[in-house]
């Protein structure tokens, strides 16, 4: 059977957003490895039933079924071994890296874009998403979203350990990207897939940084429906 990845879709298939699905889709890439993309949908649980889990992404590989990207990522460096490694550097950091994107970098970004994703779902996607988040949130997205553009500032300013490191190398992997890169960027492309707020400017390192990704592997990233 054709590997396959479970990836979150909005109500046009090609428009694949998750954070956590695409820092697969560059691992993926990153070790020269294709998969059928399946698209999946927040109401639709029950087509993951077979992989113990309710959330994407999924990578079916032949015999192996594998959630949740981290996993996935430290699978396919296992069982792919010949093909370039996705993680350089010591434990300690890629933990750090991990810890940093999901709990500052990812809440952040949510808070700019989260009230502009419903326009991207379906219709029964929608009417979930839009229930969830605000009882997650405790108000209106718009509510959340609220004076945005006065809080890019402030954003920005959270960014800091980003512009730091890419003021003297291309990559946080270095002179190359790995698994780093990757989980950094996943939360820059679900803003770009979900949202026409522009959260960096062009003058900003973290933007021209951002910009190399999405030229990775013939255009990768570039190719999806977007905004910018």
């Amino acid at each position: 059977m054709p590997r396959q990845l479970y990836e979150l879709a909005g109500a046009d298939p090609a428009r694949r957003f998750s954070p956590y699905c695409w820092r697969i889709r560059m691992a993926l890439a990153h070790k020269g490895l294709e998969a059928d993309v399946v698209p999946w949908r927040f109401t639709e649980t029950d087509r993951l039933a077979f992989a113990g889990t309710d959330k994407v992404p999924v990578l079916v590989d032949d015999d192996r079924v594998v959630h949740d990207s981290t996993p996935i990522a430290e699978y396919l460096d296992e069982a792919y071994s010949n093909a370039p490694p996705l993680f350089h550097g010591d434990i300690a950091a890629r933990h750090f890296t991990m810890a940093w994107t999901n709990a500052v970098l990812h809440p952040a970004i949510v808070r700019l874009i989260v009230s502009d994703i419903p326009a991207v779902l379906d219709a029964a996607a929608r009417t979930y998403f839009i229930a969830n988040r605000e009882a997650r949130f405790g108000m209106k997205l718009e509510q959340v979203t609220a004076g945005r553009e006065e809080r890019l500032p402030e954003f920005h300013a959270l960014l800091a350990p980003l512009r730091h490191v890419l003021s003297g190398q291309d990559y946080l992997g270095g002179d190359e990207p790995d698994y780093a890169d990757y989980a950094v960027f996943g939360g820059f492309q679900w803003a770009r897939c979900t949202s026409p707020f522009r959260l960096l400017a062009p003058d900003d390192a973290v933007h021209a940084w951002r910009e190399r990704m999405l030229d990775l592997f013939g255009g990768l990233a570039r190719e999806v429906p977007a905004f910018e």
